[in-house]
């Protein structure tokens, strides 16, 4: 896992993490009129002798960003077509690592959420260059089981970390529904950064299977015999529609949301969200 993450993170974006909040660190952002209960040291005076006016200054607080890691361990993570090198577990895995080294390395402080049919673990957010091997090694034992609550793992993280921490979430979004969209963007109302990793498998786009098939139950819900090109057209439409209301529900929300093939490049999907964050 560490070797994969450090291959992957060369070339990839790094630098600090510029925060939206105001606060008082050295770089300077813009004016504002003084108003009551600020405070006087900000007032600048070479302003006020040009315009007779009260302004203050406001800065570009520099912090380091303090991101969360919640990763999908439902069956159907554990899924792989023939086409795909690796389980859309296997690759959320490495991609979540990847960011957690980029983020470790440039001193930012990185937490993990791995939820399962059996219940969560949890690490704290950390900065400390050893908290990575605790990482790694959640990442690198996660093992998909059985059926779960997406929006049990959204409540658990939400009741320990704090506002404006980066709730990063992997998943296929197979499980989510209207209450998992709901909860999604009441964390972002709540003054929580949001980014949405939806991982699919090619094969679960176009269904490429032909004649009679079994398909087995990932989620304890038994296996299915049936003819692929009886329901193509109807399954094709579906996920599509299921598709675009995670996408539509994430950008009405102002959540960050990336959606990907587990055929593409780690690295270019990281690379794709780093971009929009500058």
């Amino acid at each position: 896992m560490q070797i994969r993450a450090q291959s992957l993170v060369e070339g990839i974006l790094s630098g600090l993490h510029r925060s939206p909040h105001r606060g008082g660190s050295v770089e300077f952002a813009e004016y504002v009129e003084y108003t009551p209960g600020q405070e006087i040291r900000h007032i600048d005076w070479k302003v006020y002798a040009k315009s007779d006016k009260y302004y203050v200054k406001q800065f570009q607080d520099e912090t380091n960003l303090r991101a969360y890691l919640v990763v999908d361990g439902s069956g159907s993570m554990d899924f792989a077509s023939e086409d795909a090198p690796l389980t859309k577990l296997r690759y959320v895995s490495f991609l979540a690592a990847t960011f957690a080294y980029l983020f470790l390395r440039q001193g930012d402080a990185v937490g993990a959420l791995e939820h399962d049919a059996d219940g969560h673990q949890f690490l704290p957010a950390s900065s400390k260059r050893s908290h990575l091997e605790d990482i790694f090694w959640v990442l690198e034992h996660l093992a998909a089981t059985g059926a779960m609550e997406l929006g049990d793992a959204l409540r658990s993280v939400a009741e320990r970390v704090r506002p404006r921490s980066l709730i990063m979430l992997f998943s296929d979004m197979l499980d989510a529904d209207a209450d998992v969209l709901g909860l999604l963007q009441v964390l972002r109302k709540r003054n929580y950064e949001v980014a949405v990793f939806h991982a699919i498998d090619p094969a679960e786009m176009t269904l490429p299977y032909e004649g009679m098939t079994q398909f087995e139950g990932l989620e304890d819900d038994g296996n299915l015999v049936v003819d692929p090109d009886d329901l193509r057209d109807r399954y094709r439409e579906t996920f599509r529609n299921h598709c675009a209301e995670v996408r539509r529900a994430c950008e009405e929300a102002n959540l960050e949301y990336v959606r990907f093939l587990t055929t593409e490049p780690i690295e270019e999907v990281a690379l794709r969200f780093l971009r929009g964050r500058i």
